[in-house]
């Protein structure tokens, strides 16, 4: 009787388990489109995994194929976090108060840049040889991309022939192959360009840099989590160090911030936030 009885307990415990398992729905982790959907799999898989392990609990990447998916996925609570642009961030914090989980750290320095390129090639040297040129942004809604070029002192209708290309790497191509006279790159991306048929011909200055956000409907401890997990990662450590050039090769890993530091962001994109 008492065998029967351990039987029974043990087979118990084992549903109990695999049923707390099934109920264990995955976290959902977006992002904004940088690149194409393909590229963007590959940058972010790393991370997830590496999400998965270190929360003790599934994590699925959701990919969004524009910035204005992106910020209304986080903010409707359709994925749990993402990585996000500064504009992307504040977006989506005005639509229902997102929560910042960590900034980038690029280059040991917890900031960004966006540059003006150009190709190699040409006679192009600053922004003054712009004008009436033809120029390549990224997504319409990368609102920060138009602040920077303006105020280079580059306004909006000195340029020629304006086009929004979606993604950095369909403006770097652009530009390789003279469809358009220039473009705007994040600093990472001009970095691994410069010397291969680009030249940089304006920096802006230092910016709040991308980020991981939380949807508002995130619980307080599940933040703390998702807190401590990005924090932890250390690009001395090899293994977390692959998570994390996977995302960009010139990133460190990240670091703690605050909402505060995006108000020099909400100043630049004002005039064109309509």
């Amino acid at each position: 009787m008492k065998k029967i009885v351990l039987i029974f307990t043990s087979v118990l415990v084992v549903l109990s388990v695999a049923t707390a398992a099934q109920a264990q729905e995955p976290l959902r982790f977006g992002s904004v489109a940088m690149d194409i959907p393909a590229v963007m799999h590959k940058r972010l898989k790393p991370l997830t995994r590496y999400l998965s392990d270190e929360l003790g609990q599934p994590v699925e990447l959701i990919l969004s194929p524009d910035m204005k998916s992106a910020i209304d996925a986080v903010a409707n609570g359709n994925v749990d976090f993402a990585y996000l642009t500064p504009v992307a961030y504040l977006k989506s914090r005005r639509k229902s108060k997102t929560q910042l989980v960590a900034k980038t750290v690029t280059n040991g320095k917890a900031s960004f840049k966006l540059m003006v390129v150009t190709a190699s090639n040409n006679q192009i040297t600053s922004i003054s040889d712009l004008k009436g040129k033809r120029f390549a942004f990224g997504d319409r809604a990368a609102l920060l991309q138009r602040a920077i070029v303006v105020g280079a002192g580059l306004p909006m209708s000195s340029l020629g022939k304006i086009s929004f290309l979606g993604h950095y790497d369909n403006i770097v191509r652009g530009v390789l192959v003279g469809d358009h006279d220039a473009g705007i790159l994040k600093d990472t991306m001009a970095y691994q360009w410069e010397n291969k048929g680009v030249r940089i011909v304006h920096s802006s200055p230092d910016l709040p840099p991308y980020n991981i956000t939380a949807s508002s409907k995130v619980s307080p401890d599940l933040l703390a989590k998702l807190q401590r997990a990005f924090l932890r990662l250390d690009s001395k450590n090899p293994t977390h160090n692959k998570f994390i050039k996977a995302l960009d090769k010139k990133y460190d890993g990240f670091a703690k911030t605050s909402d505060a530091e995006y108000d020099v962001i909400r100043k630049l994109i004002l005039p064109f936030d309509k």
